[in-house]
């Protein structure tokens, strides 16, 4: 009864959507629907306002109570792509979309209105959607994600490929296309498979059948990449090599530094050491050698001393693209400004008003695991010289030294189709 006076309250005082949240994923889904139908009863003026869901995944129910809300009156589901938030995330985006999309016209009866439900996102976005999010975020998808998972559309079982082989709707209830990513391996549409004879075309063609539509200048450079990479790369280059290429040079556009040469010592005895030589923002190249716990703590160190930076490593992932000796290596790293140094880079929270420090990360490709490492970690570095550089141009023009990296999204809607 407090809840409904004080919604009561904030619609007479001009409120036109009241956000219900599941802050700590508690409960159970017929107990949110029944939440939220029990509030549109009761509420005065409820007939006037959206009611929006805002769930959280800490039992793995987030999905199923955003839908329970929407079949009991919620038209504005809250939710992230590849259900990224706090602790175990939010409701997914992808998720909540596509099972709208299936069942939305069917399944949704009992509710307000026709019952009939939709939205307004073309899910042929989806996969280059999640892909950028992962890719920006340093967050990868697990594989077994709904929707966009790696092996979302895979199919290892005997019984389940010869399903598939007869008629793809046996075990599929969408098709990977329906969701922009486009089913093949090594092969484009037109059967070109892809090898270190393959033309800027024959890439170009593929990774748009990717749901990659990339600029001349970016394109050019994962083409330069994917012929290095492809030179010493035996039986052609398979798609997951293609968009971990992609990853690699997604930093393109911030890039001061780049790794022009790296050699490594290593072994049972003796001491890891790591000769490193970057090209700088003037064009002139610097080396240096360094030591370190291991060749990868080496190159960084010398990373280090040539960039002059101060950071401390938050995370490092390295994950094989592919199986085999000669499989594509992608490193992943978050790096933090140490807190006083020279690159400190703290910013205001929006919500709470405390400075915090930023993180940035990088991702690197190669055949070998060291350079593919050193790559990410430039990669980071990047990120933040150039963040700074910003910051102080902002600095300059504002007089302040106060920042907020926080934007505004807007929430998904979900509509009634017409009867």
């Amino acid at each position: 009864e407090f809840l409904y006076r004080i919604l009561s309250a904030v619609i007479e005082a001009g409120a036109t959507t009241l956000n219900i949240p599941d802050t700590t994923g508690w409960n159970m889904p017929w107990e949110f629907g029944d939440l939220i139908k029990k509030l549109r009863e009761n509420v005065e003026g409820a007939d006037k306002v959206v009611f929006s869901t805002h769930c959280q995944n800490d039992l793995g129910l987030a999905t199923a109570n955003s839908l329970s809300g929407a079949l009991n009156g919620a038209r504005q589901l809250e939710c992230t792509i590849n259900g990224i938030g706090e602790r175990a995330g939010n409701a997914s985006l992808e998720e909540v979309v596509m099972a709208l999309a299936l069942r939305g016209a069917t399944h949704f009866k009992g509710g307000p209105g026709s019952g009939k439900l939709y939205t307004g996102i073309n899910p042929v976005h989806i996969t280059p959607t999640s892909k950028m999010v992962s890719e920006y975020t340093g967050m990868a998808c697990q594989p077994h994600k709904a929707i966009v998972g790696a092996n979302a559309f895979q199919h290892e079982s005997g019984i389940h490929q010869d399903g598939m082989i007869k008629n793809k709707e046996t075990y599929e209830i969408m098709t990977p296309e329906s969701i922009g990513l486009m089913r093949g391996d090594q092969q484009s549409g037109a059967g070109i498979v892809l090898g270190k004879h393959s033309g800027r075309n024959a890439v170009g063609t593929r990774l748009r059948e990717l749901g990659y539509d990339l600029e001349n200048d970016k394109l050019n450079a994962v083409f330069a990449r994917f012929k290095q990479v492809a030179e010493r790369k035996k039986g052609g280059i398979e798609d997951e090599d293609l968009e971990a290429l992609v990853s690699d040079q997604s930093g393109h556009s911030n890039m001061l530094w780049e790794v022009t040469g790296l050699q490594c010592a290593t072994g049972l005895s003796g001491i890891p050491t790591a000769t490193v030589t970057l090209r700088g923002p003037d064009g002139a190249e610097r080396y240096t050698a360094s030591t370190g716990t291991g060749p990868v703590d080496a190159v960084y160190k010398a990373i280090d001393q040539i960039m002059g930076v101060s950071v401390s490593l938050e995370t490092y992932q390295l994950t094989s693209v592919t199986e085999g000796i000669e499989a594509l290596a992608t490193t992943r790293v978050s790096i933090a400004p140490i807190s006083g140094g020279p690159n400190d880079s703290p910013s205001m929270h929006s919500q709470t008003g405390l400075n915090r420090d930023r993180k940035f990360s990088g991702s690197g490709s190669d055949t070998d695991i060291i350079t593919s490492s050193a790559r990410a970690y430039v990669s980071a570095l990047n990120k933040l010289l150039k963040w700074n550089m910003r910051r102080q141009e902002q600095t300059n023009a504002n007089g302040s030294s106060e920042t907020s990296d926080a934007q505004p999204a807007e929430p998904m809607k979900v509509q009634e189709m017409s009867p």
